[in-house]
């Protein structure tokens, strides 16, 4: 198949965070059967030696340029909001969706359509659906890879208290209803991560097709280790400037670590991920806690953990960071957020994982397995056993690719 591969946030390196890591292994896979073009825009931080290692990875790459954010600076940045509000409500189009918007590549996408050069487009997160014209699904197929729905994950946040702008969220939250209900309807078919994203889905667009396509692991990177470390050294890895995270690691360091630490003094936890707000690097100053910032391997720190928590409260979607740490052998203790989408401890299934949401249920599942060894080692080896069995980018690419054939 030809296909074309749309994308407004660069995927590579595929370490950014879960939207770049789904997209390149995506690709990656797809590219190894098919010609993909990537049509894609240059954001200030990508190097010329990342675009020529994208470059190097697909058939084609087309870069486009990222307008400049008029409310972001200078004087004029009230003016641009405000036109940037009047613009979103007028069109029915988020404002983060309006600001990636490139008509040189809307252009080119057109030009490509009624030459057609393409046998199916995708657009990699719900952004990227601007693109897509509801005449193109007459001559190409066409998959939206949704990602998460942006209205669940709104609404979500809003729900818990994560969100770092809750007016203005509120504010666009009918327009981003509108958007999604509009442009799902002009694809072929919609691809979700979850049962939970695709029941959200049906319910603002019961006539839509869908298909559950989970993410996976790339085990070269997330190797089974080959010890238990013992102790009491817990773990967190993730984009730390995501609101998600963010709420995730502040919960758990106020409300979690000091009755742990009232048990087990010698309880740490380490919050490993790039970009760390200013939020985040403020929760250093808590007995017991360290913010690496950016790190060199993931899997690394995972090997060093006796637990890794995935206390996430907010966002929906399966979780890269719980495959992850499956897969590195770490057993994890979850919140309902931070297993979606696993069969994790459902009666059916082997124990793969613990599950805590409150405070108290955290204390108890992390010192069962600070005082169980046994289980640790249970958890260890069916958690990489589920992500070799199901959760790798091979299989998931299969499925994606099948979807891509068959819408």
């Amino acid at each position: 198949m030809r296909i074309l591969m749309i994308s407004s946030t660069f995927p590579y390196p595929p370490s950014r965070g879960g939207t770049e890591i789904r997209t390149f292994n995506l690709l990656q896979h797809l590219q190894s059967n098919h010609q993909v073009t990537v049509a894609t825009q240059r954001h200030k931080d990508v190097s010329e030696e990342e675009v020529n290692a994208l470059g190097d990875r697909v058939y084609d790459l087309r870069l486009f340029d990222l307008a400049p954010d008029p409310s972001q600076s200078g004087l004029l940045a009230p003016v641009g909001k405000v036109r940037r509000f009047a613009a979103s409500l007028a069109s029915g189009t988020p404002p983060n969706v309006l600001h990636r918007y490139s008509p040189a590549m809307q252009h080119w996408i057109d030009q490509q359509v009624e030459a057609n050069t393409f046998d199916a487009i995708t657009c990699e997160h719900s952004v990227n659906a601007v693109y897509i014209r509801p005449s193109y699904q007459r001559s190409v197929r066409t998959v939206l890879n949704a990602h998460s729905l942006i209205y669940n994950w709104v609404i979500n946040h809003l729900d818990m208290n994560a969100s770092d702008y809750a007016w203005r969220d509120r504010l666009y939250l009918s327009t981003i209803e509108r958007y999604e209900k509009r442009y799902a309807a002009q694809f072929s078919n919609v691809v979700v991560t979850t049962s939970d994203d695709q029941v959200a889905l049906q319910r603002i667009c019961p006539d839509v097709t869908s298909t559950i396509v989970s993410n996976g692991v790339d085990l070269n990177l997330f190797p089974l280790r080959q010890r238990d470390p013992n102790g009491y050294k817990l773990v967190f890895v993730g984009a730390m400037d995501s609101s998600h995270n963010v709420d995730a690691v502040r919960f758990f360091v106020r409300d979690v670590m000091p009755a742990l630490q009232a048990d087990y003094p010698q309880t740490t936890f380490t919050i490993v991920g790039a970009r760390p707000s200013a939020e985040v690097l403020e929760l250093a100053r808590y007995p017991g806690v360290q913010v690496t910032g950016k790190v060199d391997s993931m899997a690394q720190y995972l090997h060093e953990a006796v637990i890794c928590v995935v206390p996430l409260r907010a966002g929906f979607g399966i979780k890269n960071k719980t495959l992850e740490a499956m897969a590195a052998g770490v057993p994890v203790v979850g919140s309902d957020r931070g297993l979606e989408g696993l069969s994790a401890d459902e009666p059916h299934c082997p124990l793969r994982a613990l599950r805590a949401n409150q405070p108290q249920e955290y204390v108890a599942a992390i010192c069962r397995l600070f005082e169980s060894p046994e289980l640790r080692a249970k958890l260890s080896t069916e958690g990489r056993s589920l992500v070799e069995t199901t959760y790798t980018w091979e299989q998931v690419g299969r499925a994606y690719e099948k979807v891509l054939a068959t819408s």
